[in-house]
């Protein structure tokens, strides 16, 4: 048995939020589902060597072929999640309920001639109308029980059925007053049918009007002293919580709502679909779009929005589409959804509320599958291979460029300039071999871009010559008597070999400045490339147009991997700086310890914010008053 597991997540993959998790087999079924407050640090104690887990355990994950999480918002909501996902899924390895062997549901059998409702366990009936799971079975028959009372529809077998209408005498429910089919012969076809559709409606739209009503019933029979009718309407009152328990309430239970998160970049978009029918979540549907052109957010969710509804039935279409931000043309769409659904239909952007916040999960939600979807594909060996070999051919190098090093330039305002260098080897990020540059005086961005690759470019030929140096140390080691000891320190150099290919952000002057720092230190024969970022079009040296790969392009695509992670990285150093830089100053300030320093920082939110503060303001913080708060003003004043 191997001791790792061939679908174990990448290193960075798994974030850190709260969220809920399920393993996969290799057939789609969901084996297990999980919460955790930290999906990776939970998710971590699965892939441990396999000889230290827990037979259980061992089974489950080496039973399983995939895993996949979604993020949420709070704990809270990953244990609602959570108990949703083990009604919908029954997981085999998740032991909730002993005496059953799969989760009851409610079905009303649509397809037949007479549509009757009956409990089962049984998913595929055709035409069924499912709901549930629910979590107890005696709650659903006795809800039917209640149910058919307020909309007599059959409940009897189709045999019994058969019988009745084929002899004219109501079957045996029907003359006892459980069923109310046509074959309890009280009713037509189309009547009943009618009162199918009503059952239906009330069941999936969550309709609190005969809970409202039992209550009141309730209350009178007990102003009346009728203790016992009082009593069965509890009981049914009970039932029917039971019945209708949101696995997951997330908005007012009169809620029909689809929410659509969406992260994009220039290449590619994730779409969370979070479906809410009677203010709970029913399911979350997850689309990964390439793109072909470059559209922009109001025109990806106009074309998500025709995706997801184009096709759609009726009752498939909610009262309520929420977005982040509208297209141009909501007006239109509106009235093309009200047509397909046949009712209104609101299309809006959730700005406040429980609504905002469900909004936010789905696009925390999306930006997680964005980040999977770039990872994997860029890790993905056939892509990668595909990528160098399209950037040689586009670039005309004479080989693929097996390393490939990132220059992005970063600074606030013109202070604080820092420049980062991001490594690619064979397609992957290298990020032992990630360097930060900081640029105490320059002029423009292609002037600090100049003597960052002038310092960067004059350590390849001391790495090369330290390499020969060490080589022929080696040597002579071999040629020294096996009795005599000798201990050697490998140093590693301080840039690895030399790249085969240079990448800038930037467009033609940032090219033109960094082809000056390569033919000034004579490495005229490494390849140079810039991306820029508005229409992602690629620059070469002297060259008056630029190249245009396709959207498509797995080329374009490591290029655009390899220039984000070039400037998340010299925006996350520039930072620190930003941060260590304000700290030296304000722990010049006598009576002002590193305590203190965090208390402002973390009240004022940035140290924008807190320059712009007076005095008194930031007296109002615990522990500082008017003398210590004059000096930090003071001193931020002459910074």
């Amino acid at each position: 048995m191997a001791n790792a597991l061939p679908y174990k997540p990448k290193p960075g993959e798994i974030p850190t939020q709260p969220g809920v998790y399920r393993f996969r087999d290799d057939a789609g079924r969901v084996l297990y589902v999980g919460k955790a407050k930290n999906l990776r640090a939970r998710l971590s104690n699965y892939f441990a060597p396999l000889h230290t887990l827990h037979e259980r355990t061992r089974r489950m994950v080496t039973t399983a072929t995939s895993v996949e999480w979604t993020v949420v918002g709070s704990d809270v909501e990953s244990l609602q999640l959570e108990y949703m996902w083990i009604q919908e899924f029954s997981p085999p390895f998740n032991v909730r309920y002993k005496d059953d062997k799969s989760y009851p549901y409610m079905a009303i059998t649509l397809a037949d001639e007479a549509p009757r409702v009956i409990v089962t366990r049984n998913r595929r009936i055709p035409g069924a109308r499912y709901f549930g799971p629910y979590p107890k079975i005696w709650a659903v028959h006795d809800t039917i029980d209640l149910m058919i009372k307020v909309f007599p529809i059959r409940t009897c077998s189709d045999a019994s059925y058969k019988k009745a209408m084929a002899s004219g005498r109501p079957c045996f429910p029907g003359q006892i007053g459980r069923c109310g089919g046509p074959c309890s012969m009280k009713v037509t076809v189309e009547e009943h049918r009618a009162i199918v559709d009503d059952f239906v409606a009330f069941m999936a739209g969550g309709d609190a009007r005969f809970t409202r009503e039992l209550t009141a019933r309730m209350r009178e029979a007990s102003a009346a002293r009728d203790y016992e009718s009082a009593a069965l309407y509890r009981d049914r009152l009970h039932a029917i919580d039971a019945v209708l328990s949101r696995s997951a309430l997330v908005l007012a239970d009169d809620t029909d709502a689809d929410l659509f998160g969406i992260a994009e970049d220039e290449l590619s978009a994730a779409v969370q679909h979070f479906v809410v029918r009677g203010g709970r979540v029913r399911g979350v549907r997850a689309t990964t779009i390439d793109k072909e052109l470059d559209i922009s957010g109001a025109d990806l969710v106009d074309q998500v929005l025709q995706r997801t509804y184009g096709a759609a039935s009726p009752g498939e279409i909610p009262r309520q589409v929420l977005v982040p931000t509208l297209p141009d043309d909501a007006a239109d769409l509106e009235e093309w959804l009200q047509e397909r659904r046949g009712k209104r239909v609101t299309l809006q952007v959730a700005q406040r509320g429980r609504k905002a916040d469900l909004l936010r999960t789905a696009t925390l939600n999306a930006q997680q599958a964005l980040m999977l979807h770039k990872t994997r594909r860029t890790s993905d060996y056939t892509a990668r291979t595909k990528a160098l070999t399209d950037l040689q051919l586009a670039l005309g190098m004479d080989e693929a460029p097996l390393r490939i090093e990132c220059y992005d330039v970063s600074h606030l305002s013109g202070t604080n300039v820092v420049a980062s260098m991001v490594v690619f080897e064979d397609g992957l990020p290298r990020k032992d071999q990630y360097r930060s540059f900081g640029v105490p005086e320059t002029t423009d961005d292609t002037d600090s871009l100049y003597q960052v690759l002038t310092r960067r470019l004059a350590h390849v030929d001391r790495d090369e010559a330290a390499a020969e140096a060490e080589a022929a140390a080696e040597h002579a080691v071999q040629e020294i008597a096996a009795d005599a000891p000798v201990v050697m320190e490998r140093k590693r150099p301080r840039f690895a070999y030399r790249p085969q290919l240079l990448v800038v952000d930037g467009g033609a002057p940032q090219v033109a400045a960094a082809a000056r720092a390569l033919e000034d230190a004579g490495h005229t024969e490494i390849a140079l490339c810039g991306i820029a970022k508005r229409l992602e079009e690629i620059w070469l040296p002297g060259e008056e147009y630029p190249v245009i790969l396709p959207r498509t392009s797995e080329a374009l695509y490591l290029l655009q991997r390899l220039r984000d992670e070039a400037h998340r990285f010299a925006i996350t150093h520039q930072r620190t700086r930003r941060k260590r830089d304000i700290s030296t100053v304000l722990s010049e300030v006598p009576g002002l310890g590193d305590a203190r320093i965090k208390a402002l920082l973390k009240h004022f939110g940035s140290v924008a914010a807190l320059s712009r503060a007076s005095a008194e303001e930031i007296t109002g913080l615990p522990g500082i008053g008017p003398k210590l708060a004059a000096a930090i003003e003071q001193r931020l004043a002459r910074r």
